[in-house]
C-alpha cells in the first residue's frame, strides 16, 4: 500500500485529495495547522489517515515530526505539496508587505522544506511521485496577482527543474495548474474573511471544484510508473486567458 503525504489537508483541495486517495486504497498523512479540522477528517476517514498538525514553514518542526512518523506510515511514496494561499488583490504599489511575505513563506518556503526532506528517501528507494499544486497564475499575469503569481511561477519552474535533476531516477514530478476553482476557502482567505466579496468571484460561474482536482491527482498517481505528466493546466470552460491589454491615451 503506497503512502501519500498531503499538505493543506484541512480543507479545499487538500481535504478532497485525502478523501479520494483513501478511497483509492492509499495510506494518507494529512498535514495542516488546524488540528480540530484534521481530527474531524480523521474521524471520517479511519485508521489509514494520519492527521499531522504542522506548520510547513517551520523548518525544524518539519524535520522533527517526519522523524517521528509511525512505522506504518513510512516510507512516503507520494508527496502532494498543496498548502498555499493568496492574500490581497491590490496593485503592487498598494499591497501589504506582510501579505507578500506570508505568501512567499507558505507557497515557496513551505513547499521546498518538505520536498528537501522527503526527496532523498525517494531517491534512495528509486521510487516516488511529487505533485505540486501550482496555478494558472504562474503562467498568466493578472491585476493584483503580483507576488501570488510570482510564487506559483516559482512552483512551475521548481517542478521542471526537479524533473531535470531526477532524470534517470524512477521518480515522477507533476505541476498541477488550476484556474478558477470554487468550493474552497481560497478567496475568503485572499479577501481576509470578507465572505461577500469572496462569493462574488464565483457568482454565475460553473467553476472547477476540489473534487475535480482530487480526481486529477487520483488519475495521475494511478498512471503507469513509466508515464510522467510534466504539467497539467485545468480551467473551467467559463475561463480563458484574457490576452494582452493595451492602455491608450496613457497619462
Amino acid at each position: 500500500m503506497n503512502i501519500a503525504l498531503v499538505t493543506g489537508a484541512s480543507s479545499g483541495f487538500g481535504q478532497a485529495i485525502c478523501c479520494k486517495l483513501i478511497a483509492d486504497g492509499y495510506k494518507v498523512i494529512g498535514v495542516a495547522r488546524r488540528t480540530d479540522k484534521l481530527q474531524k477528517i480523521s474521524d471520517e476517514l479511519g485508521s489509514n489517515f494520519l492527521p499531522l498538525s504542522l506548520d510547513v514553514t517551520k523548518k525544524d518542526a518539519v524535520e522533527s515530526i517526519l522523524l517521528q512518523l509511525p512505522k506504518e506510515f513510512q516510507p512516503i511514496d507520494i508527496l502532494i505539496n498543496n498548502a498555499g494561499l493568496a492574500l490581497g488583490l491590490e496593485p503592487a504599489y498598494q499591497a501589504d508587505y506582510n501579505d507578500w511575505e506570508t505568501m512567499i513563506e507558505t507557497n515557496i518556503i513551505g513547499l521546498v522544506h518538505l520536498t528537501h526532506q522527503i526527496l532523498p528517501g525517494m531517491v534512495e528507494r528509486n521510487f516516488g511521485y511529487i505533485i505540486n499544486l501550482g496555478s494558472v497564475a504562474g503562467s498568466y499575469a493578472y491585476k493584483g496577482g503580483n507576488v501570488y503569481g510570482a510564487s506559483k511561477a516559482f512552483v512551475k519552474q521548481f517542478s521542471a527543474n526537479l524533473r531535470t535533476d531526477l532524470l534517470g531516477k524512477k521518480i515522477r514530478v507533476t505541476n498541477i495548474e488550476p484556474g478558477l476553482c470554487g468550493g474552497t476557502e481560497f478567496s475568503n482567505v485572499r479577501f481576509h474573511g470578507n465572505n461577500e466579496q469572496a462569493a462574488e468571484v464565483y457568482k454565475g460561474v460553473d467553476y472547477i471544484t476540489p473534487e475535480d482536482i482530487a480526481n486529477t491527482v487520483s488519475w495521475l498517481v494511478n498512471t503507469p510508473t513509466h508515464f510522467n505528466v510534466n504539467s497539467i493546466e485545468i480551467m473551467p470552460v467559463a475561463q480563458a486567458s484574457a490576452g494582452l491589454s493595451v492602455c491608450k491615451d496613457l497619462q
